[in-house]
């Protein structure tokens, strides 16, 4: 049976179908009414069936998986090269190669489980808003799962992406505007017409954020259950930072691991609205149109991310274009050819070791989160 959804903030619980809503009445995002948790100790990895990819973590969803291409288990490298070479990195920093998921981005962790679900309450069409990633694994998995979908995105959306939607029998509908008013767009059609379709939001639908906790899985058992000092993602709406927060955390309530990392978010300058929260307005001054996968004014879990900063001990800062650039070029020089958001977070890095907050000696994983075929 598919579990049921729960407002953390005021109790409400809502029956799970496909006239679900997407929000509670009072506003808030929902949750799933019950999170499962295995029994017993992590498994050696040879136990894994890592043949099933995310999904070998089934125990910890609470979705079944009924809409997947394999994805998952994405390679944990060291940073550093061999080479010497200019394009090397920190000895003390490991990438997760995101960017080699089938639509090309992490977004498929929340595709997959977003679309299982939606097949499990026999929905027929999806709607999503987004800058372009989110949308095209969206819309690839509701092409793996048999629906249709729309796809609201900015009329400025970089062309591969467009394709990326198009090709796989999806529609894109281009938003003259800001992200904002293309999610503005997108949630009017959802509540102005009963056939507009079951919204499968990365920001607001839960099972979404039940896929990407997945990369916290499988960095935990990637390193023989040891957890990395810290985590340092780019954050717009959350995604990844919160799955990451939610996986580490489960980890650790299932008795697999003994503790939590610190999670660092990388934000562009301008659209920076957690590191004005903790910093103040001027830090989150700036531009930066390089990183235009996260320029998100106001993401709908802020509170929530603030939570998980403040419980892992974690911050969140906001980058010009000048140090994202350089790492961009940095990084597919050292031959990790990403897209530009990606460079974010490795960007990051150097400076939160320059402000003290990670030490030289530091194990930091960072996710490349999107591939540059689609820039």
């Amino acid at each position: 049976m598919p579990t049921d959804l729960a407002c953390p903030d005021c109790g409400r619980r809502y029956d799970a179908g496909p006239d679900e809503p997407w929000r509670c009445d009072c506003g808030r995002p929902l949750e799933f009414a019950e999170r499962p948790l295995p029994e017993g100790p992590a498994p050696d990895f040879a136990e894994l069936d890592t043949r099933k990819g995310l999904w070998a973590f089934e125990e910890f969803l609470p979705v079944s998986p009924r809409v997947t291409l394999g994805e998952g288990f994405t390679p944990l490298v060291d940073a550093e090269g061999d080479s010497g070479s200019a394009g090397d990195w920190d000895a003390n920093v490991r990438f997760k190669l995101e960017y080699v998921f089938p639509s090309g981005s992490f977004k498929d962790r929340g595709a997959t489980a977003t679309l299982s679900r939606a097949a499990e309450l026999g929905v027929r069409k999806v709607v999503e808003d987004s800058s372009g990633n989110a949308g095209a694994a969206i819309a690839q998995y509701a092409a793996r799962a048999g629906v249709d979908a729309d796809i609201y995105v900015p009329a400025d959306a970089k062309e591969s992406k467009l394709a990326a939607i198009e090709r796989v029998g999806a529609t894109p509908v281009q938003v003259e505007g800001t992200r904002q008013d293309v999610t503005d767009a997108c949630i009017e059609a959802v509540e102005s017409a009963d056939e507009a379709g079951w919204y499968a939001s990365h920001a607001w639908n839960p099972a979404f954020f039940a896929g990407t906790q997945t990369v916290a899985f499988e960095v935990a058992a990637q390193r023989g259950w040891d957890v990395p000092d810290a985590v340092v993602t780019p954050l717009g709406h959350g995604t990844l930072f919160l799955g990451a927060y939610r996986g580490f955390r489960a980890l650790k309530e299932a008795g697999w691991t003994d503790e939590m990392p610190t999670l660092l978010g990388a934000q562009a300058a301008g659209y920076a609205p957690i590191a004005a929260e903790l910093h103040g307005a001027e830090a989150a001054d700036g531009d930066n149109s390089t990183a235009d996968g996260i320029q998100i004014v106001d993401p709908v879990r802020k509170d929530q991310i603030l939570d998980a900063v403040e419980e892992t001990g974690g911050d969140a800062i906001a980058l010009d274009e000048e140090p994202v650039d350089a790492a961009l070029d940095r990084l597919r020089r050292a031959g990790f050819y990403v897209e530009p958001t990606s460079a974010v977070a490795p960007a990051a890095v150097a400076a939160y070791r320059e402000r003290g907050v990670l030490d030289a000696d530091d194990d930091v994983v960072v996710p490349l989160t999107g591939s540059g075929l689609k820039s």
